[in-house]
């Protein structure tokens, strides 16, 4: 009986793993999250950064196609949505430039400042993930004129 017992004792043992052994590989998982995380998440706010950068490079390349067909930029109440449909007073309008008008990384609306009535240029921007005029890092405005 004592071999048994004693043949037992060694299965078990090979069976499966300490509590000791767990903690440990839990401890090294969590170092290797918290060294790798922060890296991670800095380079998802840098890639809404260039998004933003190219969606701004896309609706100003569509503008410059409806200023070449009509003779002008939209006006600031005429906005962004005159890539869409045809405002009042643009008769060579020959749209719609773009398919639908993207919002930014953030979930918000892009905005549009058309240019002065001497002349100027128009603007196309996004207030960055903080929605609010100003700030820096990734709240920081993105512009066309930038």
């Amino acid at each position: 009986m004592t071999c048994n017992r004693e043949q037992r004792r060694r299965r078990d043992r090979r069976a499966g793993f300490t509590m000791i052994e767990l903690l440990v590989v839990m401890v090294i998982l969590g170092l290797l999250a918290a060294l790798v995380a922060p890296n991670f998440f800095g380079q998802a706010a840098k890639a809404r950064v260039k998004t933003a950068r190219v969606q701004i490079t896309n609706l100003a390349t569509a503008m410059d196609a409806l200023a070449l067909d009509t003779g002008r930029y939209p006006n600031s109440q005429e906005g962004l949505h005159a890539l869409l449909d045809a405002p009042s007073g643009m008769d060579m309008w020959d749209g719609p430039y773009m398919k639908k008008l993207p919002k930014d990384p953030w979930g918000h609306e892009y905005l549009y400042r058309g240019p002065e009535k001497g002349g100027g240029d128009y603007e196309i921007m996004c207030y960055g993930a903080d929605g609010r005029p100003g700030g820096d890092g990734d709240g920081a405005d993105i512009s066309n004129l930038d």
